[in-house]
């Protein structure tokens, strides 16, 4: 149905402009009843919209800031791949102090998602030991001694508890004002271990060096696969270590 969806939150609910969303959706500010919003078009299937709309709600209710799903003229939160999230206003992290509030919602995040059931369809980085796909990962479309590299980075954090990890922290997926810190465009969001959500600049989460080596070589393959096969994947598939060196 494509953005003619739009009109299930009303008669006057329209497009305003497009935002940067990634490759996978269009994502546009939007006017719903009145009130600025965004929307996000993609292709996620109704179960895996279901898990992310439960878990926004829960985490607003919770106290953290995130887009709150709005719901259509009928009460659904998504319609046809379309969902209408509140607008969150706030500029990127810019200073070390600034990263270090990011740290603690990542934390407080974490913290209140222990548990929480996997996303439909994806694997964290310790299930791809054993398997080769989940979502947009394929690890059978890698070079086998990349594989090979990438499992040995995420074997170093078999055992860990698992969360709900944002799983897309960039500058411009944080909007920050005074009083809080806000996190947006969860698409990539899935259960796995939290501390691939906390390599961030300037070891702002404050992890000792081994800590730090275990979760950036396993961020960088986590990356490497799910971004395969593109100059950014193989970029980031160079920066994980052959396999003696992570033994």
């Amino acid at each position: 149905m494509g953005w003619e969806a739009l009109r299930q939150w009303g008669v006057d609910a329209t497009r305003i402009e497009p935002l940067s969303g990634g490759a996978a959706n269009d994502v546009w500010r939007v006017r719903v009843a009145g009130r600025l919003a965004v929307g996000r078009l993609g292709v996620r299937s109704d179960a895996d919209l279901a898990w992310e709309t439960r878990l926004l709600r829960y985490l607003d209710r919770e106290g953290l800031a995130v887009p709150v799903p709005i719901p259509t003229a009928g009460g659904r939160l998504f319609a046809d791949g379309l969902v209408v999230m509140t607008y969150l206003e706030g500029g990127p992290p810019e200073t070390p102090a600034d990263w270090g509030r990011v740290a603690g919602t990542l934390r407080e995040l974490h913290r209140l998602t222990r548990g929480w059931p996997q996303r439909p369809g994806w694997r964290s980085s310790t299930d791809l030991l054993h398997a080769t796909t989940g979502t947009r990962i394929d690890l059978g479309a890698m070079p086998a001694e990349g594989v090979a590299r990438c499992r040995a980075a995420w074997a170093r954090l078999a055992g860990r508890e698992t969360c709900v990890v944002h799983g897309d922290l960039n500058p411009g997926n944080v909007r920050m004002t005074a009083n809080r810190v806000a996190l947006i465009d969860w698409d990539e969001s899935h259960v796995d271990v939290a501390d691939l959500d906390l390599v961030l600049p300037g070891n702002a989460a404050g992890f000792d060096d081994e800590a730090y080596d275990i979760a950036a070589q396993a961020s960088a393959a986590w990356e490497a696969a799910v971004c395969w096969d593109d100059a950014y994947s193989a970029k980031r598939l160079a920066e994980v270590r052959a396999v003696d060196s992570l033994l």
